[in-house]
């Protein structure tokens, strides 16, 4: 389930298809479904290196070696053979950050540098005086060449900047995604919208997370291995 949050509160909720008929999101435009991932290669390639690996167990085992070198190689082979077990994951909720990290309203660009800096992030949801999200800030809007001062401007040019509002700047009305939404369909619409991530909230419009295309890909690649698509 989607949702879009602006400076009124909640615009939209609804699914994937009704968001993108929703105006000021961004530039929706249809992309190709995202295809099964062929296991062929990797079946392949695990085949052909059990068979190796049982090889070099049973030349070494004539010789004499040690039983920690046996598990270690019996434990590879399990491995290869699909015994490690792979944990389907499906819902935004098991690839989200849960360290929340947002924006008041109410800061100054100089204030909202300070934040993403420290805190190592690219982009952060803003919220209001009662912590319901209203916006999303990234680094792209606070460094976007048309609002930046030209590097002869007088200092009085760069101050003015740094203390203007986080509002002025920031995306909004930004679409925001539940903890139990399908992460396909959040992928999807990050493609379609350009955004980086979105902000998880619960029914009450409180952030709860935030889901970047960092995120997913780290999914993809932890390892023991985990079955994004179940």
């Amino acid at each position: 389930m989607f949702s879009v949050y602006g400076m009124q509160g909640r615009l939209f909720r609804g699914s994937m298809e009704q968001l993108r008929q929703v105006g000021g999101v961004g530039a929706l435009t249809r992309t190709r479904r995202v295809l099964p991932v062929a296991h062929e290669g990797r079946d392949r390639l695990a085949e052909s290196s059990g068979a190796f690996v049982e090889s070099a167990a049973n030349k070494l085992g004539s010789g004499g070696v040690d039983e920690s070198r046996k598990s270690a190689l019996s434990a590879y082979t399990d491995n290869l053979a699909g015994s490690t077990p792979r944990h389907p994951l499906t819902r935004v909720s098991d690839v989200m950050s849960t360290q929340i990290i947002t924006l008041k309203d109410s800061a100054t660009v100089l204030q909202a540098w300070q934040i993403l800096s420290d805190k190592l992030v690219g982009q952060a949801p803003v919220v209001d005086a009662t912590d319901h999200l209203v916006g999303l800030l990234t680094r792209a809007d606070l460094l976007q060449p048309s609002r930046l001062p030209s590097p002869d401007s007088h200092a009085l040019a760069w101050r003015a900047l740094m203390m203007q509002n986080v509002k002025d700047i920031m995306v909004t009305p930004v679409p925001s995604v539940a903890p139990d939404s399908d992460i396909r369909r959040v992928a999807q619409v990050l493609l379609e919208t350009g955004l980086p991530g979105l902000p998880v909230v619960d029914d009450q419009g409180l952030v709860a997370g935030f889901i970047s295309r960092s995120d997913i890909l780290r999914a993809v690649v932890t390892d023991p291995p985990l079955d994004l698509w179940g």
